[in-house]
């Protein structure tokens, strides 16, 4: 650029203020948080769209503004990132990832705190080889499923996740498509090559700082966002059928219970051995229950029923349902115990339990001779089948049908989910396809193998997310286009004569990490490393540490939701406002920007 003291600064165009305006304006707006997400995104675009057809950028048409206002819906980036949720979605639906999130999960029954420094380290120390989205992407379905299993909130493990693997992404030339391009431009600006662990060792002293912000400060700056039923969950009197492969067979009920699953209790202990296909009257909520069923092999209902129920869900492509129903007045099954009701027979559902609501379950007429507990008005059944036998039990057998229904996991689909998830990040990790190709490949195997429905596929899609894409690709384009970054870096190069080096460094790096934040990365990258040649070769100093500097503030993208595609795809998981980025954001940018302008100093001999 050639910038010297004695150069006025002219200045912005017109197109380079409005943009600068508009999107000072979002970010207030989104700060402020009285309006939702999806009306600034899309007010955001409606003024870039109307503003650039009646005053388009020089050398354009009017209509080309309606190009760079949407273009973002088609833009690549939103694709991969939808497609991205898809995979995330199948490996949920098919509970590909249990065997795992059940891993991490007696970490955190050991340790709330030694869990979540565990899986930041695992973030991080993958991140330095593998390309940190698709990480994240395998990551936070575990998390997910972690928060629903009692573990910590997703909205308080998400944000310091996704920034352990965007730290751990800036370690390496290889971490993030950022630091590619940036040593990319570099080298064809003259400068020579960096391997792969260049700056390693600067990163990873600075790490030293950040990680245990990210591990005891950030969780608690984040809320509890978890969406809970102001009741509490029912708890179900059922028979857990023992199976003759069982842990239990052989053994005293005494012996067993610290191995029973959290929340299930035996109300009718039994003397004697345990012996197969031995029935326990035991309660407990539907996922205790679950977990009962898989730690003591052991069913809830006759296994020809249970087997019946998989058989057509399999022939038919139909997913599993377990559903709430009330026992009304008019019910025949009232004063009926299970084995005499002929539920499964007439209706071909299982029941899987009884909830009796405000009652004493001690009473003698409430049991049958054979110690079965007779069905009353009011009591909520738990019922396994498929969507139209459970609509049909209902309507013959007077019940009520509760919100709520649940689907289960397509276990039988779950290694091929999985085997799908692994090659599409294997392949994006290792360069073989990019990013987008392998995650929209993916979506597609998921879809054709049926571990992911079509008419399920918007429960995977947030719309909020989508718009807010749509609008940070359009708000980067204007920034670019319209001159505004290009602006912005020739009065900062214009300032930074008068600073220290260790100044200099600090000013680009912060620079970079406000153009990373509200544009994009690939716009920081392009604009700022041409800068930070020109800067070096004016001031006299080493282009390196200044390349350098560019590179980390373009990985310094914590502060908004916009600035990076993982903080878009947790944002939906996590039930993320646009201030819970900015108030765990801002200190970690500073912290970053500070440890690492010192360490180059350091380094360079500044």
């Amino acid at each position: 650029m050639g910038i010297t003291a004695r150069e006025m600064l002219a200045l912005p165009s017109f197109h380079a203020m409005a943009a600068m305006a508009v999107t000072v304006a979002m970010f207030i707006a989104f700060a402020r948080g009285r309006m939702s997400v999806e009306i600034i995104s899309l007010l955001t675009i409606a003024v870039i769209a109307v503003g650039l057809y009646f005053f388009p950028l020089e050398g354009h048409q009017k209509i080309d503004g309606l190009g760079i206002a949407f273009g973002g819906f088609g833009h690549h980036a939103l694709i991969t990132i939808c497609a991205l949720m898809i995979l995330g979605r199948g490996l949920v639906v098919t509970g590909a990832l249990d065997p795992a999130a059940r891993l991490l999960e007696g970490l955190f029954k050991l340790n709330l705190q030694l869990g979540l420094l565990v899986s930041l380290l695992i973030a991080f120390s993958l991140s330095m080889v593998v390309n940190n989205t698709p990480v994240l992407v395998l990551l936070m379905p575990i998390f997910v499923s972690l928060a629903a299993r009692g573990a910590m909130p997703a909205s308080k493990t998400l944000i310091p996740l996704n920034a352990a693997s965007l730290l751990g992404g800036v370690s390496t030339t290889i971490g993030t498509s950022t630091n590619i391009l940036v040593v990319s431009i570099a080298v064809d600006l003259g400068m020579k090559q960096m391997s792969v662990f260049h700056f390693t060792p600067i990163v990873l002293t600075a790490s030293l700082i950040a990680l245990p912000y990210l591990w005891l400060v950030m969780p608690r700056l984040l809320s509890d966002n978890s969406v809970t039923d102001a009741a509490e969950a029912r708890r179900f009197y059922t028979r857990l059928r023992i199976a003759g492969d069982s842990s239990l067979v052989g053994e005293e009920i005494s012996a067993i219970l610290t191995r029973l699953p959290k929340g299930i209790a035996i109300v009718d202990q039994p003397s004697g051995p345990i012996q197969p296909q031995q029935r326990l009257l035991i309660s407990g909520t539907h996922e205790a229950l679950e977990d009962a069923t898989r730690i003591l092999k052991g069913e809830l209902a006759p296994s020809w029923v249970l087997d019946r129920i998989r058989r057509e869900s399999s022939s038919k492509d139909l997913d599993i349902h377990v559903v709430e129903m009330t026992v009304t007045a008019d019910s025949r099954l009232i004063s009926r115990t299970l084995p005499t009701s002929g539920i499964a027979d007439l209706h071909g559902v299982a029941v899987l339990g009884i909830h009796r609501p405000e009652r004493l379950l001690g009473e003698k007429d409430e049991y049958s001779e054979g110690g079965d507990l007779r069905i009353a008005e009011g009591d909520v059944l738990l019922v396994m089948g498929l969507p139209d036998e459970l609509q049909s039990f209902a309507r013959s057998d007077s019940l009520l049908m509760l919100e709520g229904a649940r689907e289960l996991p397509r276990r039988s689909k779950a290694l091929l989910a999985g085997a799908i998830m692994g090659v599409s990040v294997f392949t994006a990790a290792v360069g073989i396809f990019p990013i987008a190709i392998s995650a929209l490949a993916g979506a597609i195997l998921m879809f054709v193998t049926g571990c992911v429905k079509f008419d399920r596929v918007g429960r995977a899609l947030s719309a909020k997310v989508i718009v807010l894409v749509a609008a940070s690709i359009a708000i980067g384009r204007i920034i670019d286009e319209s001159g505004a970054a290009q602006w912005l870096g020739e009065a900062l190069g214009l300032g930074l004569q008068y600073l220290s080096p260790a100044a200099v460094l600090a000013a680009i790096m912060l620079f970079v990490t406000l153009l990373t934040n509200f544009a994009s990365n690939a716009t920081a990258a392009t604009v700022g490393t041409p800068i930070a040649f020109s800067i070096a070769k004016q001031l006299g100093l080493p282009a390196e540490p200044l390349v350098l500097a560019v590179l980390f503030g373009c990985n310094l993208c914590y502060a908004t939701p916009i600035a990076y595609q993982t903080n878009m795809l947790i944002m939906s998981e996590g039930s993320y406002e646009f201030k819970d980025y900015i108030r765990t954001g801002l200190p970690l940018v500073l912290l970053m920007v500070t440890t690492l302008s010192v360490l180059l100093v350091m380094r360079y001999g500044m």
